[in-house]
């Protein structure tokens, strides 16, 4: 027991000495360190040696190990005291910490020259917080120190905290602002109003006239699109130099007004200021709107004459204005000259081949940029998503899905979401361009475009519509042109004329109804509404200095059956010096093709190869089997695929089946049904249509064996229906409808109608129905048609004599046509039909292709064809492919 007392008792004893002795060593530590302050107090009066001058850095700094070795590396004493070397030997925080540190131990923290630089340095690096606590750590603060913060926080888009800060200044008075103070600022206004009110304090101060201060103004209200403030800002400015130039011309190029920019360039260059790299770097792209080649060459021809050429941001904007003129080649040549090819090099070549339709060249440069080492960035892979989407290969663009998926990208930036909802959209697979879009975090103005366009694009007008009203619940939406031309292709499809119009309304008063581009949807929407007139007049409204508008009228004048006024119209856009292109040729093919022009046709595929130097694609072939096999000169369809210097494919094949049913033609529609199965055996159409030449001379056999191949390989038919608006409600009907809430009303109207036609000369046509069925049976199936359907509604419901608008997903048949015609003429109204194919204008027992079926009736009779086939398909039957060659 005492034993255990006395080793308690000593244990004591040492853990008291031990704390005796940690408490001296302490102490001990402390005066030391008191003693080398006081030292350190004396360095700037003291002459130290080298070596004691590195035992003191050594013991103060020794975990700046970095700062250390360059300044042993440096050499002698006057360098150590260079704090300059210092700062740029700052690459990252930690280092910059050190590096103040090290100010902190030489009592330099009220410099006020060190510590603007240390400003400067931690926002360079990112941490604006140590920045700003460096700043307020300074007792007496100059215009440079304030100029410093202002400056931080707008380089790293802290705006609000810039306009405090500078706010800040402006209460003090002891400290004037400069004209170094409000370019950043100026930069740093998030609306208009903040940025007229730096004005005034620039007017206040007297910096008006300062170039530099006048420079920041005008990109201040380009910014905002006040460019009329802009451009007195400039006028006023007593000397200019070639950055208030440059900034009006970006100001101008902003607001998409390319021809004042270039008016702005012309000046300059009258009063003999020279442009550099911004300047060529800014007007190229202006040459490139307005499509004109030739001051985009001179500029050109510029940078080689005054040595500009190696700079890398003037050849990108090369690169990129070549690429907007289609002059690939150029563009290439370019980017081979090159020395020095950053990313954005490389971006702007793939994107060039890859916006000019492409892709197997950007492909291979992209694969080229990964041998020489270079990491494709959100840009790139932009670019990538549209190649694989032209190149129709699933596999490796789910791979692009799936890199940026991993990058996380997806969240980081919704560019690269909404070019992902592209490439779905373009493969045609809407419900993965659907779910990418759904999953998208934040969902801007161009996402909801891309939708509605791919919806529209893949023949979902429906689904297209229904995204639309979507993104209008949504206030914060605003829709732009991007909008009106994605959803007004939509209303056409389905021909919703009343909101067509609505949408018409909005763009008068947004003033965006004579772009263009919105322009041309509008015309190519009223003109397959029916309202043809309305179209003419439009067009002639709005600018028509492109191909586009033209084309889009001479379409609208073909599928109305007005070919003869169509290739008038084409004659005058020659005549007023307009450009054609490959599109106007289809249009004006196609137009000739639905009025049976088959004269006027081969002038113009004529015309188009030897005056105009264009080689026929596959749409202007196809455009002319369809004119010479709807007009009975099979032969010289036949000869025309047979003679192509370019594969055929089904749009080309689709013509000439097409035209063998018309003149029942089986030796060779077999033949061009074989061709087009071996290129396109997915479209259940072309099986239809092949079994019905057949059914029409009675080969019932051959039907079977065609019908089943197609049930073989799992396609099923489109039921045809047909629409027609009655006030503001659109109401569908199929064939042999009898589910609608007026169905016997409506059957009792066809009764009737069928009475009174047949009272006027009305002979059913059976040949239409391939039903082994009696007479009466057949009658009653002709009248079930679903066109039949809509006509008797809208008679019943609307006001007498009033016009009848009807649209159909197939193409009218023969006997409907006709029965069509004589109810027109009972009942005195104007019906208008649209087919997949045309529009049929039936007034007072007369179609407005009456020119063309008469033409056809001859050549049917010429080649001792007793039934003319025509424009149809047996709704009851199959489902009529939809050939819309040409349009």
């Amino acid at each position: 027991m005492a034993s255990s007392e006395m080793a308690t008792t000593n244990r004591n004893v040492n853990y008291k000495s031990i704390c005796s002795l940690c408490v001296l060593f302490y102490l001990f530590l402390i005066l030391l360190i008191l003693s080398l302050c006081s030292m350190l107090s004396l360095l700037k009066s003291i002459p130290l040696s080298k070596p004691l001058q590195r035992w003191i850095y050594h013991l103060f700094s020794t975990s700046t190990g970095s700062l250390q070795q360059k300044l042993h590396d440096h050499g002698n004493i006057n360098n150590f005291a260079d704090f300059n070397y210092l700062f740029h030997s700052c690459m990252t925080i930690n280092v910059a910490k050190q590096l103040h540190s090290l100010l902190v131990v030489w009592g330099k923290t009220q410099n006020v020259v060190l510590c603007t630089k240390l400003v400067n340095l931690y926002a360079t690096l990112g941490d604006i917080s140590l920045s700003r606590s460096t700043f307020n750590h300074i007792q007496r603060k100059n215009i440079c120190t304030w100029n410093s913060m202002i400056a931080s926080y707008t380089r790293c888009r802290r705006y609000n905290e810039s306009m405090n800060c500078v706010s800040e200044l402006l209460s003090l008075s002891c400290v004037r602002p400069d004209f170094y103070t409000f370019p950043p600022v100026l930069k740093a206004c998030v609306d208009l109003v903040d940025g007229k009110k730096m004005h005034c304090w620039v007017l206040k101060m007297g910096f008006e006239h300062d170039v530099y201060v006048a420079a920041s103004l005008i990109h201040l209200y380009s910014r905002f699109c006040a460019l009329d403030d802009a451009r007195k800002m400039f006028v006023d400015m007593p000397v200019r130099d070639v950055g208030s130039w440059n900034a009006m011309i970006s100001g101008f190029c902003q607001n998409g007004d390319a021809e004042e920019a270039l008016c702005v360039l012309n000046s300059m260059k009258v009063e003999g200021v020279k442009m550099d790299t911004v300047t060529v770097s800014s007007v190229l792209p202006v040459c490139a709107q307005l499509s004109d080649v030739v001051n985009g060459v001179l500029i050109h021809l510029y940078v080689i004459k005054h040595g500009m050429e190696t700079d890398v941001f003037v050849s990108n904007a090369l690169i990129n204005m070549y690429s907007k003129f289609g002059r690939l080649q150029d563009a290439q040549r370019v980017f081979d000259l090159m020395k020095v090819r950053d990313l954005v090099s490389w971006n702007s070549i793939i994107a060039a081949y890859e916006q000019n339709d492409n892709p197997t060249t950007a492909l291979g440069i992209f694969k080229e940029m990964q041998f020489v080492g270079i990491q494709p960035d959100l840009l790139t892979v932009v670019s990538l998503a549209s190649i694989f989407g032209q190149l129709s290969d699933l596999r490796i663009s789910r791979s692009v899905h799936g890199f940026v998926w991993r990058h996380g990208w997806l969240e980081e930036d919704v560019v690269i979401g909404n070019s992902l909802v592209n490439m779905y959209a373009k493969l045609g697979y809407m419900d993965c361009a659907r779910t990418v879009f759904e999953q998208l975090p934040i969902k801007d103005i161009v996402s909801w475009n891309t939708l509605i366009t791919g919806c529209a694009q893949n023949g979902l007008a429906s689904e297209a519509i229904d995204a639309y009203n979507m993104m209008e619940e949504r206030r914060t939406m605003i829709p732009n042109q991007g909008t009106w031309v994605s959803i007004l292709p939509a209303y056409s499809h389905v021909g919703d004329l009343q909101q067509g119009m609505k949408i018409h309304g909005r763009l008068i008063k947004n003033c965006l109804y004579l772009d263009v581009f919105v322009a041309t949807c509008l015309i190519d929407m009223y003109g397959k509404c029916g309202r043809l007139k309305d179209a003419m007049s439009l067009f002639y409204e709005i600018p028509r200095e492109t191909s586009v508008p033209w084309n889009a009228i001479i379409s609208c004048l073909g599928i109305h059956g007005h070919g003869e006024e169509a290739v008038k119209l084409f004659k005058d856009m020659v005549a007023e010096g307009v450009k054609v292109d490959h599109v106007t040729f289809v249009s004006l093919l196609s137009a000739c093709s639905h009025a049976g022009l088959v004269d006027e046709g081969q002038w113009c595929f004529d015309m188009m190869q030897k005056e105009y130097g264009m080689k026929p694609s596959l749409k202007h072939y196809g455009c002319m089997v369809d004119l010479f096999g709807r007009a009975g000169y099979l032969e010289k369809a036949y000869n025309l695929v047979s003679n192509m210097p370019v594969k055929a494919d089904a749009s080309v094949w689709g013509a000439l089946l097409a035209a063998c049913r018309i003149h029942g033609n089986v030796e060779l529609g077999s033949y061009a049904s074989d061709r087009l199965l071996e290129v396109d055996s997915e479209n259940v159409g072309y099986y239809v249509l092949l079994s019905n030449i057949y059914a029409n001379v009675g080969k019932w056999e051959r039907v079977v064996k065609v019908r089943s191949l197609a049930r073989d390989r799992g396609l099923r038919k489109t039921p045809g229906w047909s629409s027609v608006v009655v006030g503001h409600v659109v109401e569908v009907f199929y064939t042999g409808d009898q589910t609608h809430p007026q169905c016997a009303d409506i059957y009792k109207e066809l009764r009737v109608l069928n009475a009174k036609m047949k009272s006027h000369g009305y002979v059913p046509d059976y040949s239409f129905v391939l039903q082994d069925v009696e007479d009466d049976e057949k009658e009653q199936i002709l009248t079930s048609h679903s066109e039949r359907l809509a006509i008797a509604f809208g008679i019943i419901n609307t006001p007498p004599k009033s016009p009848i608008r009807i649209f159909k997903n197939l193409r009218v048949c023969r006997d409907c046509h006709n029965a069509t015609k004589y109810i027109s003429k009972i009942t005195e109204r104007d019906i208008i039909v649209r087919d997949s194919n045309r529009f049929h204008h039936f007034k007072d027992g007369i179609c407005s292709c009456g020119s063309l079926f008469k033409q056809l009736a001859i050549a049917n009779k010429s080649v001792g064809r007793g039934v003319i086939v025509m424009l149809a398909e047996k709704e009851n039957e199959e489902m009529e492919m939809d050939l819309k060659v040409g349009i």
